[in-house]
């Protein structure tokens, strides 16, 4: 069992294939993990429901599920009653995590860029070949409290087998969102995130990104995201009844509090958006406006949506994100001088300032023009105010 566990920790062995994350028609949990026999988990059932009576949304269900179906896959291979499970269980997930590769990362192309490899024309790092440090913090997170919520209940071990950091918990306890992120020491197998600033497309490239879409709805639905900020989810749900066009307002249902909020929206990008409509049925006022091009008609998903993405890239040798246009719209907004940070918040719906500080910055390959004339510029030559006798400055200094 050593030599599993040490194979397991170094990702060369693989986890089985058992169990299944499946929808149900309740609510309270929207999802549910099946065992090996195909019968529902009643431990992660009780866990996923207490999320959903929490206010969570389906989406966070049904991630903690997956997070949770992993873990139990590890105790199932290595024969441990969920009951049982101590750090030594959790050590090996970590380790498995942090050596095995992901699949939703694998490239079937043999010209696909190297996992990790930085692309010459954005400066963007293309994804590695495994886990990112935040979804093996996510996994910890999701374990820990699955255990906690069993030892409140009276079942499973009483400690809880995931090291928790007492400092982090008093730090955030009562943070305040304004302030800046407390330090504090990081509890054990939790994973060093590094912090890395946002990437935006430069207006250099901008242009060619934009010339590469040879379709309305693909145009109009990346100014909206460049313009307004929205998020990817949020605006792939928009529809007829939310857009105010007078006002030239988008409605979207924000994703923390899931409330119908209204966001600034271009000209442009409403005439576009006009003419998008204009050429194909209008969709009914609570239907999604964006809808699929080809095959059944049906509202256009986050994945054809990357796709659009994907293309530009391909033709374009780049590597930009969806996410990067929200990227884009924050450090246009943060940088105009003529709006402040605050509103910047309310326009992004940031929880937390800080996370809208950080689009205050300017790099360096968006500063070519002002580094050439910079370059170019001649040197000051220094001279000796009037009144003073050169000699003397001489004899003090050098010369």
């Amino acid at each position: 069992m050593s030599y599993l566990r040490n194979e397991l920790m170094e990702g060369r062995a693989a986890l089985p294939r058992v169990g299944s994350v499946v929808e149900l028609r309740t609510q309270h949990p929207p999802y549910t993990v099946m065992g090996p026999e195909g019968a529902p988990m009643e431990p992660v059932t009780m866990y996923l429901r207490d999320l959903a009576l929490s206010d969570n949304s389906p989406s966070t269900s049904r991630s903690y599920a997956n997070d949770l179906l992993r873990w139990f896959r590890f105790l199932w291979l290595l024969d441990v009653a969920w009951e049982k499970a101590t750090e030594g269980e959790v050590a090996v997930m970590v380790g498995w995590l942090r050596s095995a590769p992901n699949p939703q990362r694998r490239r079937t192309r043999a010209d696909s860029p190297e996992p990790g490899s930085v692309n010459p024309r954005t400066g963007k790092r293309y994804l590695k070949a495994g886990y990112a440090p935040s979804t093996i913090n996510h996994a910890l997170t999701v374990v820990s409290g699955f255990y906690d919520l069993q030892r409140d209940l009276g079942h499973g071990p009483l400690v809880n087998p995931v090291p928790f950091s007492e400092a982090r918990r008093q730090a955030l306890a009562h943070r305040n969102p304004r302030e800046e992120m407390p330090v504090f020491r990081r509890s054990r197998l939790r994973q060093r995130v590094p912090s890395t600033q946002p990437r935006a497309i430069p207006d250099a490239m901008w242009d060619e990104f934009f010339n590469t879409l040879n379709h309305n709805r693909d145009r109009a639905a990346v100014l909206l995201y460049v313009t307004s900020g929205a998020r990817a989810s949020e605006l792939l749900g928009l529809t007829p009844a939310d857009i105010n066009w007078s006002d030239m307002l988008i409605h979207v249902t924000s994703k923390g509090s899931r409330l119908r909020e209204p966001i600034p929206a271009s000209p442009q990008a409403l005439t576009i958006l006009a003419a998008y409509l204009d050429a194909m049925d209008m969709p009914a006022p609570h239907e999604p406006v964006f809808r699929t091009r080809r095959g059944p008609d049906k509202p256009l998903t986050y994945w054809a949506m990357r796709r659009v993405i994907q293309r530009a890239n391909e033709q374009l040798k780049t590597n930009w994100s969806l996410h990067d246009l929200r990227h884009t719209a924050a450090e246009r907004m943060a940088n105009d001088p003529n709006l402040t940070l605050v509103e910047v918040r309310t326009i992004l719906r940031h929880a937390d300032l800080a996370t809208t500080s950080r689009y205050l910055h300017a790099h360096v390959e968006h500063l070519f023009n002002a580094l050439q004339a910079h370059y170019e510029r001649p040197r000051t030559p220094l001279s000796i105010a009037p009144g003073y006798d050169p000699a003397d400055f001489k004899a003090v200094f050098g010369g």
